[in-house]
Parts: structure tokens; C-alpha cells; sequence
């Protein structure tokens, strides 16, 4: 096992109510590099883990007046994460036993060897370190997922992040719609992290990228032996999200049959792996996202009406790039410094007002995944302190398509749009959201549009 740095030097306090025998196994931790003191007393242990003094504790577990138990708990009441090890005879395992129940990291039997002992200290602090990384970890994602972390300045995205604040704390599933590329992930995420259920898994699927049977088992899991290839057994995203958020993306791929199964687990809180004979227990909250109409699915028959019921607590509509143009120069530099960071030999410092220009020009098809794959393209490939037009993909350096003749007849811009808005809704059988998406308009232009007083 390689030795954590500089756990050695860490400071161990040995308390057992025979002084002889606990000067001999801090004697023994000296020899190796810990900073080791012993003490008889109990009382006097106390009063310095109080003090704070010490990284880790040996403490004996029978003693007259302030037994190992009761040290246990001071020790842990004062420092959750300070590890303990409690010695015993083995009269005593028992209570030994409890003692790690109780929160004690490992129980030794005398005699023991004082190299068993520096091998479970150096366990016990390698496990810390690693608990603490893990906590700082968790708030580092926390904080890059949050609300705070999306970045928006237009009307519609302000309106998705009240709805994502009001009911981040709420039990009801969230249906994320929009393209593809335009955040629906990073909504899901900032739900999950601004909700109390932030320190369980936050557990993620592509439903669009399995194939029905591989996805059964994703979500499900199985027992061993339950299929061709099932060697072993499999808890499934459900139980490992238990307490947390599952997010299923593209949940308008997801096949009828498994569509039941997975109504069955919404409505029960339950599920049952392939091939098992019970059920298990499991509190998830369920968020979804698509980039399809899940109400011409159900008219089409291809997704589950009642599923539809399940998943529809609360939608959130996340508008294309296009349609939220102010917010590209926003999105754009928060990519240019998060490639700087990923390349920091790039000579790219800032974009030109040529490259701004051509950014807010462009359609953005691939919405805000394109917009952030070109910059990291520019920030890698750019050889000045600016990134100019020739760094960016060749598609956004098309030319403009040219204006259309349009005859004679001119009428206001106003009318024109009233009569094309009314045009194309009728033309999509009066679904407004798809009226908006052909556009490249949002809801509350197409009202303003369709309700425009001729002029």
C-alpha cells in the first residue's frame, strides 16, 4: 500500500489507564514518524480533544472512571471526520464491535503490533482525505451547476430560471423541452442542485442512445443470470439514484413497452430488476427532457398518454440560440475562458468585433453546443490575441441568403407578418410551439404578431 503524503507526521493521541503500555505503543508510532503522545487519564484526553490538539485518536476501551465509548463520542461530537481506533482484550469484541457501530474506525486486540496500528492510521487518514476531497468535490459541482451557473439575459431564459427556482424544491417531475444543444441538461442539473436533494446522486440516461433492452437493464437493473450475458447482478439507475434526481434526456425515444414499465415505477415507487421474483423500494425524482413534441407522440400513438400525465408536473421550454440572440456575446465569453483554462498555452484572449459580428449573424442550428464547440475550436486553432471570422467553422461564413423580389404590391411589415404568422399556424394544425420553432420566434412574439392591428 503507498503511504498518503505526510500523514505520517499527523498527531495521535494514546489514552489507556495503563500509563506503561500507552508511552509503549505511542513510543512505537514515534519510531515511525507520528507525533504521538500518550496519556492515563481519560479526564485529561478529554480537555485536549477538546483543545482540538489531535488528528486521530487510540483510545483503550475499558477504563474506570471515562470508558473508550464515551470518548468515541466526545471525540466525534467535536470532530466528525477525527479518526478513532479503539484497542481492546478479547474479553471485550463485543463492545469493540459497537464501538464501530458507534462511529469507530477499526478496533485492535491486545496484544498487538504497532505496525497493524500504523497501517489502520494510515487507512483511517487516507479515508478522511478522501471524504474531504469528495465534499469539496460535490460543492465544486454544486456550485458549477447551480442556478447562478446559467448564464442568460434574454426574457424567455429569465422566465425558465424563476420556474427552475420555484420548483427545484418541489416533489412534482419536471418535462425540460427544446432542441437539441440548447441546455436542457445543465436545467436538469441546476434543478437537482438547487433542490434539497443536492447532496444524494444526481444519475443520468440517454434513452435515445440504447437500445430497448440495454435500457430496460440501465434503468431496472437485473439478477445474475437473467439474460444471455448477465454474469452478475446489477442494482440499476433507479436504485443508485435513490434520494436523488434521475434525469432521463430524450424521453420521447423511449419505446411503449418500456414506457409502461417505467409508469409502473413512477406511480409505485417501486421497481424490480430483470428477472427478479420482488420489488425494491426507491425515492427518485424524475426529470425528463426532449426535443420532440410528446403530444403529436401521443396522438401518433407513440407515447403513452398516461405517461404523458406522469411526467407534465411542470414544463420547462427552453427557446433555440436564434431566438435569444443578446445572450450569444454572454455564452461566448464564458466558453473563451473556460477553453483558455483547458489550453492555457492558447494565444486567444478575446474575440474581435469581426468574429462578434459573425457569431450573432449565424442561426446557431446546433444552438448553445454548437456555439460552445466553435469557440474551443477557435481558442485552440487561433494563432493572434483575437479571434477573427477565418477561425470559425466555415458554416458561419456563408454569405447571407439574398432578398427575394417580392413584386409590386407593398403592404406594411406589420400586416405581412399578422397574414404569414396566421399562414404558417394554420399550416401546422394550430401547434404553437412548432409554429414558433419554423418561425425562429418565440411564444410571446408569435402572440404579438398574430394580434398586430392593420395599419
Amino acid at each position: 500500500m503507498s503511504e498518503p503524503a505526510g500523514q505520517r507526521d499527523a498527531r495521535v493521541l494514546v489514552i489507556d489507564d495503563d500509563s506503561a503500555f500507552a508511552e509503549t505503543v505511542a513510543d512505537g508510532l514515534l519510531a515511525l514518524g507520528w507525533r504521538a503522545t500518550p496519556l492515563g487519564s481519560p479526564e485529561r484526553a478529554a480537555r485536549l480533544l477538546q483543545e482540538g490538539q489531535f488528528d486521530a485518536l487510540v483510545s483503550d476501551l475499558r477504563m474506570p472512571t471515562m470508558d473508550g465509548l464515551e470518548l468515541l463520542k466526545l471525540a466525534k461530537q467535536l470532530a466528525p471526520e477525527r479518526p478513532v481506533i479503539i484497542m481492546t482484550a478479547f474479553s471485550a469484541i463485543d463492545s469493540a464491535v459497537e464501538c464501530v457501530r458507534q462511529g469507530a474506525y477499526h478496533y485492535l486486540t491486545k496484544p498487538f503490533k504497532v505496525a497493524e496500528l500504523d497501517l489502520f492510521l494510515l487507512r483511517a487518514l487516507e479515508n478522511r482525505a478522501l471524504r474531504r476531497a469528495a465534499r469539496e468535490l460535490r460543492r465544486a459541482l454544486d456550485e458549477r451547476y447551480a442556478l447562478g451557473a446559467l448564464i442568460g439575459q434574454s426574457a424567455s431564459m429569465h422566465d425558465a430560471f424563476e420556474l427552475v427556482r420555484r420548483v427545484a424544491d418541489a416533489e412534482l417531475p419536471v418535462v425540460v423541452v427544446g432542441e437539441t444543444g440548447v441546455g436542457k441538461t445543465q436545467v436538469a442539473r441546476a434543478l437537482h442542485a438547487e433542490s434539497e436533494r443536492r447532496d444524494a446522486p444526481f444519475v443520468s440516461v440517454n434513452c435515445a442512445a440504447l437500445p430497448e433492452s440495454l435500457l430496460e437493464s440501465e434503468l431496472f437493473g437485473h439478477v445474475r443470470g437473467a439474460f444471455t450475458g448477465a454474469s452478475g447482478a446489477r442494482s440499476g439507475l433507479f436504485v443508485e439514484a435513490h434520494g436523488g434526481t434521475l434525469f432521463l434526456d430524450e424521453i420521447g425515444d423511449m419505446k411503449p413497452a418500456l414506457q409502461a414499465k417505467l409508469l409502473h415505477a413512477i406511480e409505485n415507487g417501486r421497481v424490480r430488476p430483470i428477472g427478479a421474483s420482488k420489488e425494491r423500494e426507491v425515492d427518485v425524482r424524475i426529470v425528463t427532457a426532449t426535443h420532440r413534441d410528446l403530444r403529436r407522440l401521443v396522438a401518433a400513438g407513440s407515447f403513452r398518454e398516461d405517461l404523458l400525465y406522469r411526467l407534465e408536473g411542470v414544463v420547462i421550454e427552453l427557446p433555440p440560440l436564434r431566438q435569444r440572440r443578446e445572450d450569444i456575446p454572454l455564452l461566448a465569453e464564458r466558453f473563451l475562458a473556460e477553453a483558455r483554462t483547458r489550453h492555457p498555452r492558447a494565444t486567444v484572449e478575446r474575440f474581435s468585433p469581426a468574429a462578434t459580428r459573425a457569431l450573432l449573424a449565424y442561426r446557431w442550428p446546433g444552438n448553445v453546443r454548437e456555439l460552445e464547440h466553435a469557440v474551443g475550436r477557435a481558442v485552440l486553432l487561433g494563432r493572434g490575441r483575437e479571434i477573427e471570422p477565418s477561425d470559425l467553422p466555415s458554416p458561419m461564413l456563408s454569405e447571407p441568403t439574398p432578398v427575394r423580389d417580392f413584386g409590386d404590391s407593398v403592404i406594411p411589415v406589420r400586416e405581412l407578418q399578422k397574414r404569414y404568422a396566421a399562414w404558417a399556424l394554420e399550416r401546422l394544425g394550430g401547434r404553437k410551439m412548432v409554429t414558433c420553432e419554423k418561425l425562429g420566434i418565440d411564444a410571446k412574439t408569435l402572440a404579438k404578431w398574430l394580434a398586430s392591428d392593420d395599419e
